[in-house]
């Protein structure tokens, strides 16, 4: 097994591939750890299926022929003007490995074949994002703020 920070070898090439409503379980099962360490939101079911639609499953080429899924992100369409990065999640075993990157990708030229704007990610890995071409603020200076009207679901338990 490779370790963190190494790429996969030859016979496990990484393919990206447009996240189908069939994958939801595991979707879930690669954002559960994220979730339970509160880096991502949680998401139910409906919700992962309703991200499949403009969303990005990683795989990689395993010995006995098929595929383990190893990463999800999903860009969400609000209007032509805004869209937003969402789910971003890389198994702990293959980050570091350009996975992330691949899957931002995808969801940046879904947006783009969409004609969207400007899209947003709200994350705590903010050195990541910027090596994908986010920055703080748009080039006109605009920057998002934000006014929380609801506790989040771990806030309120």
């Amino acid at each position: 097994m490779e370790k963190p920070g190494e790429p996969a070898d030859e016979n496990r090439r990484v393919h990206i591939r447009q996240a189908l409503p069939s994958d939801a379980a595991a979707i879930h099962a690669l954002l559960r750890p994220y979730v339970s360490r509160r880096l991502l939101l949680q998401r139910s079911e409906a919700e992962i299926i309703e991200l499949t639609r403009h969303g990005f499953v990683a795989e990689i080429d395993v010995p006995d022929a098929t595929r383990q899924r190893i990463g999800f992100a999903a860009v969400e369409i609000y209007s032509p003007k805004l869209a937003e990065l969402q789910c971003l999640a890389v198994h702990h075993e293959h980050q570091n490995t350009g996975v992330g990157k691949k899957l931002v990708a995808a969801c940046l030229q879904r947006a783009r074949e969409l004609n969207v704007m400007e899209v947003l990610a709200i994350s705590s890995s903010e050195d990541f994002l910027r090596s994908c071409g986010f920055d703080y603020s748009l080039p006109d200076q605009k920057k998002a703020l934000f006014c929380q009207l609801r506790p989040r679901q771990w806030e309120e338990e």
